[in-house]
């Protein structure tokens, strides 16, 4: 016996074989089982997702000699009939072949006859956007008003090429193109039934080839299996498709990931001897970080079975979600550009290049990693005027946790600093590191908090002042005062400027931030705000911050009423100076306001 290629061996034959297409198969086994049945039926989709497959699964279970259902025994003379394509009473039209309306004359012409072995005489008519003006109005009637012996089903990959005339007369069913998913699963099934071996990640392969066609997946599969001597496997799948293996794509990404140029170009060398098309790495890049993405906001929806699984999981813990979406839109918009290049390699090159050059730089370093809980980074920190030591306190570790408390000197530029040589630089400088046992100055969060010392150092200081406010004094009325008095900076002290103290319940201290400023706001600005105060008032305290509308100045719109009223009394003293008077008669000059500024 000649060989039956995949695609036609393992064509489904009912309506429990098909794979996927539930939403179809539903409506058409509750009409069938409930005995209500239209006279025309529209299947549209993209090719081999199972059009013309379900037409004659339809045909089987109108013409079974069992009788109607939507499990057509399979044995029966018209069963076996239908499956080797020789019913008489299934006319299949191609309708790209058969356009004109004498050929559909002749059809409707014999349609009025009633079916020779059947119980039901099926027209499949596959392309039917194919048909001509004319053919449709031949046709039309007959749709319309049909014998009760006659069922019409359409097939289509144009459904907006067909009239709305015939569209309303049809029961319309999409066809969805199937998931690589669901491909990878239906191949398993089908190699394991032919004993063929096989690797998953050929398979996902073929999948992600096929694009949503079942048809398609397993004619490639079938050339798989050809091009590998009788099995499947990722290094033959790739070499036959001529696409880019998986393994350039993760490392390229990683590449990105670690801010490293120099391993970039080295992988495009290596993947360029496979002279591949830099439109489908651009694309599988693009793929990986869309994973990536959802790994990190929705780690669930992604399937574990999903190729390359574990390098795209270490990935997403390596890299920021702001990076994530960096790298996704630069790539996007790079595919636009690639044709326009001297050649693609150079401009695959390029978009890669631009991705680390748009980084955001975070003190002096690409923001290339998201710091894990268990972390403690100390860093170096650069100002105009003098430097300051900032430590990144590790909140999850609260008995480790350690408060940098002294004089802060001046430590000399060296930005390439590593972690060993900044101990000794620590060393070197009057600072104090409290021992792991000592207890720590407020109650850690989950979340990483900088502090600068030199903050922390003013904060100690101006609570030996005189006008210090005990936390029994602290009060909605004097919360000005404290953030006046406190010396911190960033968005943390943006956010406590723009807060308003509402009460304190023993040692917590409630704040509502302005919801015009939540945008700025995130969890480890509670825990560095408990910090300072702690600091300030000499005893640990805790913070909790919500967004809403204030009922009473913040510390910023007092700072801005204050200036205000600042800048209104120095141009009051201005026009009321006698010079500025003279000088404004003699030469019929004005005052420009905005240029005033108060040196109070």
């Amino acid at each position: 016996m000649s060989y039956q290629v995949l695609a036609r061996k393992w064509r489904p034959k009912s309506f429990s074989e098909m794979a996927g297409q539930e939403h179809v198969l539903k409506a058409l086994i509750n009409a069938l089982d409930n005995d209500r049945l239209h006279h025309a039926y529209l299947f549209t989709g993209t090719r081999g997702v199972g059009k013309t497959t379900l037409g004659r699964i339809m045909a089987k279970c109108l013409n079974c000699e069992v009788g109607v259902s939507s499990s057509p025994c399979g044995k029966c003379q018209s069963c076996l009939e239908i499956d080797s394509g020789r019913f008489i009473d299934l006319i299949e039209v191609d309708a790209a072949s058969r356009t004109g309306v004498d050929d559909m004359r002749d059809l409707t012409d014999n349609v009025q006859y009633s079916p020779s072995r059947g119980r039901f005489k099926v027209y499949l008519i596959d392309e039917v956007h194919m048909l001509t003006k004319n053919s449709w109005a031949a046709l039309l009637k007959t749709l319309e008003e049909p014998p009760p012996h006659v069922k019409f089903l359409f097939a289509t990959t144009d459904p907006d090429k067909v009239p709305i005339t015939v569209l309303s007369r049809c029961l319309q069913f999409n066809l969805k193109n199937l998931s690589a998913q669901r491909i990878t699963e239906h191949l398993k099934f089908v190699l394991g039934e032919e004993k063929t071996v096989f690797d998953e990640a050929g398979l996902w392969a073929l999948a992600q080839a096929a694009d949503g066609s079942m048809r398609d997946a397993l004619s490639l599969a079938d050339q798989a299996i050809g091009h590998g001597g009788g099995s499947i496997s990722e290094v033959d799948v790739i070499s036959m498709l001529g696409s880019i293996d998986r393994q350039f794509v993760i490392e390229i990404c990683r590449a990105m990931a670690s801010n490293s140029g120099d391993d970039l170009l080295k992988t495009v060398d290596r993947m360029s001897e496979q002279s591949p098309d830099y439109e489908v790495a651009l694309s599988e890049i693009l793929s990986v970080w869309h994973q990536v993405a959802i790994l990190q906001t929705v780690p669930e929806a992604l399937d574990n079975n999903t190729r390359s699984f574990n390098d795209l999981m270490d990935l997403s813990k390596v890299v920021s979600v702001e990076d994530v979406q960096l790298f996704y839109q630069i790539c996007l918009l790079g595919r636009k550009d690639l044709p326009l290049a001297p050649s693609h390699r150079s401009g695959f090159e390029m978009i890669m290049l631009r991705a680390l050059a748009f980084r955001p730089i975070i003190d002096g370093k690409p923001n290339s990693q998201i710091r894990s809980p268990m972390e403690v980074e100390p860093q170096i920190k650069k100002s105009k005027t003098d430097q300051s030591v900032e430590v990144i306190t590790d909140s999850a570790r609260a008995k480790s946790e350690r408060s940098v408390v002294g004089n802060t000197s001046r430590i000399p530029d060296n930005p390439a600093e590593s972690a060993g040589c900044l101990e000794d630089k620590l060393k070197n400088l009057d600072i104090t590191l409290l021992d792991d046992e000592s207890e720590p100055v407020h109650e850690p969060s989950k979340d990483n908090v900088i502090v600068d010392s030199k903050s922390s150092l003013n904060i100690l200081n101006k609570c030996n002042g005189s006008d210090h406010i005990n936390l029994s004094d602290f009060e909605p009325n004097n919360w000005i005062d404290v953030r006046n008095k406190i010396d911190i900076g960033g968005s943390l002290g943006e956010i406590a400027s723009h807060c308003m103290f509402k009460n304190r319940i023993e040692d917590t201290l409630y704040f509502m931030l302005d919801h015009a400023e939540d945008s700025l706001f995130d969890s480890s600005h509670s825990s560095g705000l408990a910090e300072v105060l702690s600091a300030y008032f000499g005893q640990t305290v805790c913070v909790g911050i919500d967004s809403g509308t204030v009922a009473r100045e913040t510390p910023r719109a007092a700072a801005i009423r204050e200036k205000s009223e600042s800048h209104a009394a120095a141009v009051q003293r201005l026009n009321a100076d006698p010079a500025v008077k003279k000088f404004k008669e003699l030469f019929d000059g004005s005052l420009d306001e905005e240029s005033v500024e108060s040196i109070d």
